[in-house]
């Protein structure tokens, strides 16, 4: 069953054909990702034999399990977990988007504000703390971690109030901060955040489930000693000139940051003997290869050219474009018919009163002006979790007819990718893609095809 709910729309106008394939490993690679499926691959209970990837516990010596975590799929991961262990779990509590909770029956479920978190998100991160400190030695605490945890799990440091969280996410956005500056801040304002959480749950055994979402590719969240600073954070407040712009409470907390309020790192996860292990269930690199061997199992070429994309989105929508461009009329980086797969995350910095849009369409709607007039290219751009921006779309596919169409329905692309209103085009055209929650978050997947389909895959 397709993920894709719009699929007959998409395919109803344009480059049918090639749409019909970049649909198809659209599909294949966001399955790929599943974090139901990925728990229920990596954790195997045999008797009271516990297995989880190269870790092994032998239950009958293990005292309470716990299931703690935050994030867009966080219960798609504590979902598995349940159906593994059952009765095994003695509590738990995740905090999810709100919208995209799976149903939970032995942890309980708060879903929260996300990008700006809100006061339930704050509630259920007390709660969480309230958890992980009655855990016990002898006792194992799962962390379920995806993207998203940072605004569903917000805690605010001492002195700091949500509206004034709320205040400085909002800056963060709208500068077009990249996310882990944005973490690199939100994780020195956070009383959990930053490796932190990892404390309150020690002297339990920690194994922490995480689908990253960062560029860098390594474990992160509250439960994994931090690699930034407070002077990071500040630093990244006076890079986009927000140091006078954040509340009072916040630049007092940075500028004057005591040493010993500074995230754990891994020395004193090891002097303190927190016993923690982290496990990679996804990353921008496993949704690439997944889209690179579906393209290839359908007989096209295929190159991954970047899992770490970063920048202002329309304008990468335009450069990658210009690629696609050299492909169809020089047969470079590869010959047609062929696929270019990127991951990573863009921004987008606004400015003036926008519209309605998000990174993914904005990076759509700038590529389509590009590729104008081509009969061989299609290009899509999804959000993994199946949202983009503050919209319910997922992203948006586009080819050379893109811009003709708008024509034709007197919409000009060009001053609405300029207002950051591309939502308001795509849902016009019927190029918005719908997949609703997808229970996972590994950034963004871009794809890029030149040229008909081979008649025998």
């Amino acid at each position: 069953m397709s993920i894709i709910r719009n699929r007959d729309d998409l395919l109803s106008h344009g480059n049918t054909e090639v749409r019909r394939i970049t649909l198809d490993i659209i599909d294949h690679a966001l399955d790929a990702i599943d974090s139901y499926k990925l728990v229920r691959e990596l954790v195997c209970l045999e008797g009271s034999r516990l297995n989880i990837g190269s870790l092994t516990y032998d239950l009958a010596g293990i005292g309470d399990i716990y299931v703690l975590g935050g994030g867009k799929g966080a219960s798609s991961i504590a979902e598995a977990l349940e159906d593994i262990l059952g009765a095994r779990i003695k509590r738990g509590l995740v905090i999810e988007k709100r919208g995209q909770a799976q149903k939970l029956d032995r942890v309980d479920l708060i879903e929260a504000g996300h990008p700006v978190p809100d006061e339930e998100g704050v509630k259920g991160s007390e709660k969480i703390v309230e958890i992980a400190d009655s855990a016990k030695r002898g006792d194992l605490v799962f962390a379920c971690i995806t993207g998203g945890c940072s605004a569903l799990m917000t805690l605010p440091a001492e002195g700091i109030v949500l509206e004034d969280v709320k205040k400085v996410t909002d800056l963060l956005l709208m500068c077009g901060a990249e996310i882990q500056e944005i973490n690199a801040v939100r994780k020195h304002i956070s009383r959990i955040m930053g490796g932190r959480l990892a404390r309150h749950i020690h002297p339990a055994e920690l194994v922490s489930l995480i689908v990253v979402d960062e560029v860098a590719g390594l474990p992160w969240g509250p439960t994994v000693p931090d690699t930034t600073t407070f002077a990071d954070a500040l630093s990244v407040l006076k890079k986009y000139e927000l140091l006078e712009k954040v509340p009072l409470p916040v630049r007092k907390h940075v500028e004057n940051a005591d040493p010993k309020q500074e995230t754990p790192k891994v020395d004193d996860f090891e002097r303190e003997g927190i016993k923690a292990h982290n496990l990679l269930l996804a990353s921008s690199g496993t949704v690439c290869e997944a889209a690179r061997r579906r393209a290839e199992e359908l007989g096209y070429n295929s190159m991954i050219l970047s899992t770490v994309l970063e920048g202002e989105s329309r304008e990468a929508g335009i450069a990658l474009a210009g690629i696609a461009k050299e492909v169809e009329t020089n047969g470079r980086p590869l010959k047609p018919p062929c696929v270019l797969i990127v991951g990573g995350e863009t921004t987008v910095t606004i400015t003036g009163q926008p519209g309605e849009g998000g990174r993914n369409q904005e990076f759509a709607l700038g590529a389509s002006l590009k590729i104008d007039g081509s009969r061989n290219i299609v290009i899509a751009s999804i959000g993994t979790d199946g949202t983009d921006g503050p919209t319910d779309i997922a992203g948006a596919v586009v080819d050379g007819y893109t811009v003709e169409r708008a024509k034709q329905k007197r919409i000009d692309v060009f001053e609405n990718l300029v207002r950051h209103n591309s939502s308001y085009v795509f849902r016009q055209l019927n190029d918005a893609i719908f997949t609703g929650p997808t229970g996972t978050n590994v950034m963004d997947l871009r794809l890029l095809l030149v040229g008909r389909p081979p008649s025998k895959p």
